[in-house]
């Protein structure tokens, strides 16, 4: 038998849809301390009071579950990591940590909880508050996006086949919720729906990532742009650089990759763009395990 170990990587270039990706991991297992980790994954990024902050899904191998965790770093190229920030009795994945009106908010997965909880840092990162489900549901990779004085929420509520997307829309973040008119966006379509990190805004220009599970869950990221949004109509093609992340020849991501946070680096970073991403690679196990 075999299993993915997932690792993080930061990848810079001139544009997220045109990243190289690093051949080393900034941060693996081993970098855990304080849980037996299997694996790091879903890394999301924030940057305050000129640091920037890291919230990625460890696999807790004791708990049987994800637990969220952090690490920082002054220039995105080195980093340390300082323990789980956030666990639950469910497991908790895919940390999309964002600010809006002055608040930091995080709306991790949590398919198991049966909602899409929003939580509130109460101490910024180590301390953060539930307040409440924004929409019931198993909905893996809850994906919110603040766009022309609405919210909409994108999320793959068919998390074991990973082939379907649907769509949330409402005028306030932490209620009044419903399913967008457009219904499910993509329907059978295990290429292009899972969502596969933070909605981007490149100067009015939205981008949507998606998880390409084929053959296989984790395989590519594969790049959307979004034509239509608006509280009532959705309309999006897919880019000709797409796929924009795929599986490497080095150890770290031979066997595939499936999230992206692509940030506008400040002016005097020369590498432009800077993402967080993942990747994983196959562990074999003993001949005659049964784990």
């Amino acid at each position: 038998m075999s299993g993915q170990i997932w690792s993080i990587g930061l990848a810079f270039g001139a544009s997220p849809l045109a990243l190289r990706v690093p051949d080393s991991p900034i941060l693996t297992k081993a970098d855990i301390t304080d849980v037996a980790a299997d694996f790091v994954a879903d890394p999301f990024l924030i940057r305050l009071n000129q640091s920037w902050h890291l919230f990625f899904e460890i696999w807790n191998r004791n708990a049987d579950k994800g637990e969220i965790g952090h690490a920082q770093s002054a220039d995105l190229r080195h980093w340390t990591y300082d323990g789980i920030v956030l666990r639950e009795p469910w497991h908790l994945s895919y940390p999309h940590v964002f600010e809006h009106g002055g608040e930091i908010w995080m709306t991790p997965e949590s398919t198991d909880a049966g909602g899409v909880h929003l939580y509130r840092a109460a101490s910024f990162p180590h301390r953060w508050h539930d307040e409440g489900v924004l929409v019931p549901g198993a909905l893996a990779d809850p994906s919110p996006l603040f766009w022309q004085g609405n919210w909409y929420l994108f999320a793959c509520p068919s998390f074991e086949k990973h082939d379907d997307l649907t769509l949330f829309t409402s005028a306030q973040l932490d209620g009044g919720w419903r399913p967008h008119p457009a219904g499910l966006l993509r329907t059978a379509d295990v290429r292009g729906s899972r969502p596969a990190g933070r909605l981007l805004n490149d100067e009015g220009r939205l981008l949507r990532w998606a998880q390409d599970c084929y053959p296989q869950y984790g395989t590519a990221v594969r790049a959307f742009e979004i034509l239509e949004l608006n509280p009532e109509r959705y309309r999006e093609r897919e880019l000709p650089e797409s796929p924009v992340l795929v599986a490497g020849g080095d150890s770290w991501r031979h066997g595939g990759m499936h999230h992206i946070d692509a940030h506008r680096l400040p002016d005097d970073d020369r590498a432009g763009w800077g993402a967080a991403v993942d990747g994983f690679y196959v562990e074999a196990q003993p001949d005659g395990c049964e784990c």
